[in-house]
């Protein structure tokens, strides 16, 4: 079994300690704070493990503070409602006794409508077209951030392959529209609620990174300080994290300290399968 689906599979795999309890550990715990991604699919993880027969079609949290990644997370569950077609459940992140994050998580049951639609997915280059080794062949590269090569190293338990690489060296996006290929390193089991919870631990990367293509910058841009405020994400359609999936960002507003940012998830086929927007504080370093 590969190093990244252990690292994976353990993020998201939550001791039970009693009813509507469970307890998660962060994986590098000399990270300066816990990643937003992961709370998000602790708490997914912690939601779903109450709910019977049904999945998730939508997610609504709020970043308290910044979690600790040296110590455990405690993720209390409250059922709200377990209605004919929906289940409601509120989860609460809590380290040294106070809240970190707090999240409603919606479960539907299946059903059939007569109406269904969706967006377009952009045309871009594939994945097999971004690869490192592809990549490499281009003076640009030489010129990206270490720190933006590590999305390329194989230790990562999420891969992503950026496609506008240029705005990692300084080039605008005047429209501030950016893609990432992502997907999990390796795979996971055949488990539809657990393909859910990993794309909602990656929909988290790299996100508020939207409000700063319009400028040529970067969140790793040592001039900035950035932290997410809230999250939400809808799941639309049946998806595989472990296969490729194009995640397509913008933000449409930035103002008075915070950015607004949004992306849709689709399947290399085109299907639409998740849509995501945060609202995050970004200021610039005095």
């Amino acid at each position: 079994m590969s190093k990244n689906l252990i690292d994976l599979l353990a993020i998201l795999d939550l001791e039970r300690i009693e009813v509507n309890l469970f307890r998660g550990k962060s994986p590098n715990p000399s990270l300066q704070r816990v990643f937003g991604g992961q709370v998000i699919g602790q708490s997914m993880v912690a939601a779903s493990r109450t709910v019977n027969g049904r999945l998730a079609h939508s997610l609504h949290g709020y970043f308290i503070q910044a979690g600790d990644p040296q110590i455990p997370i405690l993720y209390t569950v409250d059922p709200l409602r377990d209605g004919k077609s929906y289940s409601t459940r509120r989860v609460t992140a809590i380290q040294r006794g106070k809240a970190i994050f707090c999240i409603i998580v919606s479960f539907h049951a299946e059903e059939q409508e007569a109406f269904d639609h969706q967006c377009k997915m952009p045309e871009v280059s594939p994945p097999a077209k971004l690869t490192i080794e592809e990549l490499s062949k281009q003076p640009i590269f030489r010129e990206m951030p270490t720190c933006i090569r590590r999305y390329y190293a194989p230790d990562r338990p999420i891969e992503l392959r950026p496609v506008e690489i240029g705005r990692y060296v300084g080039q605008k996006i005047n429209d501030g529209r950016f893609h990432i290929w992502i997907k999990t390193a390796a795979k996971l089991p055949d488990d539809p609620a657990l393909h859910m919870c990993a794309l909602a631990y990656a929909s988290d990367l790299s996100l508020l990174d939207a409000v700063m293509a319009r400028y040529g910058r970067t969140l790793f841009d040592g001039r900035m300080i950035s932290a997410s405020l809230d999250h939400a994400m809808w799941f639309h359609r049946p998806f595989r994290a472990d296969d490729w999936l194009l995640y397509a960002k913008d933000s449409p507003s930035a103002q008075g300290g915070r950015g607004f940012t949004r992306g849709l998830i689709f399947k290399s086929d085109g299907t639409l399968v998740a849509s995501v927007a945060q609202e995050g504080s970004v200021r610039a370093r005095l």
